[in-house]
């Protein structure tokens, strides 16, 4: 289970002198979709319930990986949202409240987790394993930087909608069983349609703050037409593997110490083939704020989304635990597809490289930004850094409106999500501009761009960690 220490993020809000202030923004969210919804409220910074972890050491005989077929249903939801499809599976009844939660106190639970030592052992074999792509040799080319642009002005920032969640406008909970989830990565998938990819998900008996509960899934994936984001977005569909319940669509092993869980980082179609890239969580039981991966890696589906296709050679291996390009945004432009990358954490600066379009799964194929040149010298860790530290969470996207790039990142240094913006993808960057502070949402992260805002209009996910969902946010750049 997810459990992302928010240490950091606790530094960063007392810093900005906001841990006990948590002011929210003047256009708070509405209520869902249905008259008996009450007002999404966001939760306090006491929780009514906090789960500790208690790691505790397991060896492990670890076979090979093996991926078994996923499971995929289809399922005509009612038209009219507030008409709930399962009550039989989402309207059990509440539990009593603990004598904690009667006296207005915190219910502490303690939980304790295993804490994995791997040790390989014999497995199946996994058969005949394709061949890796042929190796290549790209050229060496001067990718000079380009002129400095001034920072974005942004004014009025407003919260639109709550997406994920109870009394969203989505009601996750009771179409698929998402009741807590996190990030909110957006793509469009096909002219017309949005595909939004979630963190780690939980159902019955979610409990924030963080992904604590039970139905854990690694991420799901949600499908939208809506191009009217003035009052939220709307879901048409979850990739789904039962009545009701969004699937997990990038299986992980689930062992802390090993691969606790695999986290979508950017998404993008090329043609009818989708794609992600995903990080493999080793553990977040590091340094508090902080993550260690195995590896970031790429991910494709050639039946838009319903299942997926871990590349065996598209990864970029997480040596000594300071490799680049563990955390990534890809973002296809002209005849390439340029990878924007950090290492675990959120705490480092950005990489950049790129590689030809119909070479994305072939690593050798890819040139790295380096000092005003694009090379394959020196592989991924010849990277220049284009945007120092700290960097969070990324997201970048080309804005064909403005014929600019625009990135939203984390800066815990800032206490802010923030907005930059280039002539090029090597910059150079305009200085990070805030666009929401943990002044209004204590325990911030996230900040992914909706690919369908344009001009003065960029719509953005936010994720807090003391509600553990997503938010629709809507900000104005002069």
């Amino acid at each position: 289970m997810t459990r992302r220490w928010v240490a950091v993020f606790g530094a960063v809000v007392c810093t900005a002198g906001a841990l006990t202030s948590a002011a929210r923004p003047a256009g708070a969210a509405p209520a869902g979709p249905c008259v008996t919804d009450p007002p999404a409220t966001h939760a306090g910074l006491v929780p009514k319930t906090l789960e500790v972890p208690i790691p505790y050491p397991v060896i492990t005989v670890l076979p090979p990986s093996a991926e078994s077929a996923p499971i995929r249903t289809e399922m005509e939801l009612p038209s009219d949202p507030c008409v709930n499809p399962c009550p039989d599976l989402t309207d059990a009844p509440a539990p009593p409240p603990s004598p904690a939660h009667q006296l207005g106190i915190p219910e502490i639970l303690v939980s304790p987790k295993p804490f994995h030592f791997a040790i390989p052992g014999p497995g199946p074999d996994p058969g005949q394993v394709p061949p890796p792509p042929p190796r290549v040799e790209p050229p060496i080319e001067s990718a000079p930087l380009s002129a400095v642009r001034p920072p974005p002005r942004i004014s009025a920032v407003t919260e639109v909608a709550k997406q994920t969640g109870a009394n969203s406008v989505n009601r996750t909970d009771k179409r698929w069983q998402v009741d807590g989830t996190d990030l909110g990565i957006m793509w469009e998938s096909a002219p017309g349609e949005i595909a939004t990819a979630f963190g780690d998900t939980v159902g019955r008996g979610f409990h924030p703050p963080g992904g604590m509960g039970s139905d854990w899934r690694s991420n799901v994936l949600a499908f939208s037409t809506d191009r009217d984001l003035t009052d939220g977005m709307t879901y048409d569909r979850m990739v789904t593997d039962d009545r009701c319940h969004a699937a997990e669509v990038l299986s992980s092993r689930k062992l802390d110490n090993v691969e606790v869980t695999t986290i979508p980082t950017s998404g993008f179609a090329l043609g009818a083939r989708q794609y992600l890239s995903y990080m493999s969580i080793r553990t977040w039981n590091s340094v508090p704020g902080t993550f260690f991966t195995n590896y970031g890696g790429i991910a494709y589906s050639d039946d838009h989304g319903r299942t997926w296709i871990k590349d065996a050679y598209a990864r970029w291996d997480n040596i000594f635990g300071l490799a680049n390009f563990q955390v990534s945004a890809m973002v296809p432009q002209g005849d390439y597809v340029y990878m924007f990358g950090t290492p675990n954490t959120r705490l480092g600066s950005v990489g950049l490289a790129r590689v030809p379009k119909d070479q994305l799964l072939n690593t050798t194929a890819y040139q790295y930004w380096s000092n005003g040149n694009w090379t394959p010298v020196g592989g991924f860790g010849s990277a220049s850094s284009i945007v120092d530290a700290p960097v969070g969470e990324l997201s970048v996207r080309f804005d064909a409106s403005r014929n600019l790039w625009q990135m939203s990142y984390l800066d815990t240094a800032k206490a802010a999500l923030v907005l930059r913006e280039a002539d090029s993808p090597q910059g150079v960057w305009s200085d990070g501009v805030p666009t929401v502070t943990v002044r209004e949402y204590p325990e911030l992260y996230g900040g992914f761009i909706h690919p369908w805002s344009s001009g003065s209009d960029l719509y953005f996910n936010i994720s807090t960690w003391s509600d553990y969902n997503v938010y629709l946010v809507h900000a104005t750049i002069e």
